[in-house]
């Protein structure tokens, strides 16, 4: 096997695993009603402070209708707030409740295992290494999501 289809193979079954073991990471802990879309919808609302629902889209690139039906799950599963805009009543801002922090939390800790795992069997060099290339991968996944 040539190494652009080696490549391939590894990075569909990469992604593939990553949101298997996401799932089963999830149904197995507490947080057994929230959805692998979900964890990644209060990812990006993060802990800081509110956002409005244009940047939270923005950062999942989806659509602002996309977001607010999941937004409304959320809402209905008591992990976010919604709130209108003091300075613009117009603009909807959205924050993680405190169940929601805790589920962001949960998921930076799975994620951060993750990654743990996978440096603690690599040497410095090759560290940086993966870096530029995960780096090079998400530049290209960037710019294919700006192109449509």
């Amino acid at each position: 096997m040539d190494i652009n289809a080696a490549l391939n193979e590894i990075l569909v079954k990469l992604f593939r695993n990553i949101t298997v073991i996401e799932e089963r990471s999830l149904k197995r802990g507490e947080y057994k009603n929230v959805t692998v879309n979900d964890m990644h919808v209060i990812e990006a609302i993060g802990i800081g402070e509110p956002k409005n629902m244009t940047a939270v889209a923005k950062t999942l690139a989806v659509t602002t209708g996309t977001l607010t039906i999941s937004v409304n799950s959320l809402v209905k599963k008591g992990l976010v707030e919604r709130v209108r805009s003091e300075e613009d009543r117009r603009v909807v801002l959205v924050s993680l409740s405190e169940s929601g922090k805790q589920a962001y939390e949960y998921h930076q800790k799975f994620h951060k295992e993750m990654v743990d795992t996978v440096l603690q069997k690599l040497g410095e060099e090759e560290k940086e290494v993966l870096a530029k290339a995960l780096n090079s991968l998400s530049e290209y996944f960037r710019q294919c999501i700006e192109k449509e």
